[in-house]
C-alpha cells in the first residue's frame, strides 16, 4: 500500500483546523448574538450595585488572608493525592516487584519531604 503524502494532507489538516475553530467560535458567536438581540444592556445605579445575599455592604470587604491557610490548603491537596497513589499500591503491595516497591518508596519519601519541610517552615502552626 502506497500513502501519498503532499499537499492533499496539509488541505486535510487545515480543515481539520478551520472545523475546530468553527465549533470552538459558532457557540460563542452565537451567544454574543443572542445577548444582543435579546438582552440589551440597560445600564443603571440599581443594576449595577454589588449584590450579596440581598443586603448592603457595611464596611470594607476585603480581608487579609494569611499565606499559611493556602500553605496548608495546598499540602492537604498533596496528602490527599498521596493517598490516592497508596491504595492501588497496597492492595497490589504483594504482587508488585521490587522496582515498583522503590518506586513507591521513593515517592513516599518525597511526600514525607514536603510534610518536614511545612513544619520547619512553620506552616502548621496557628
Amino acid at each position: 500500500m502506497n500513502v501519498n503524502v503532499g499537499n492533499d494532507t496539509w488541505f486535510v489538516l487545515a480543515i481539520f483546523a478551520l472545523a475546530a475553530a468553527g465549533f470552538a467560535l459558532a457557540p460563542l458567536a452565537a451567544a454574543r448574538l443572542w445577548s444582543i438581540q435579546f438582552s440589551p444592556a440597560k445600564p443603571g445605579t440599581i443594576k449595577n450595585a454589588t449584590y450579596e445575599c440581598g443586603l448592603e455592604a457595611r464596611h470594607d470587604t476585603a480581608v487579609r488572608v494569611r499565606s499559611e491557610y493556602y500553605l496548608c490548603a495546598i499540602l492537604f491537596l498533596v496528602f490527599d493525592v498521596e493517598a490516592i497513589f497508596l491504595i492501588p499500591f497496597a492492595v497490589a503491595f504483594t504482587d508488585l516487584s521490587v522496582g515498583a516497591a522503590l518506586a513507591m518508596l521513593a515517592f513516599v519519601f518525597l511526600v514525607v519531604e514536603g510534610l518536614v519541610w511545612g513544619w520547619v517552615k512553620g506552616v502548621f502552626r496557628w
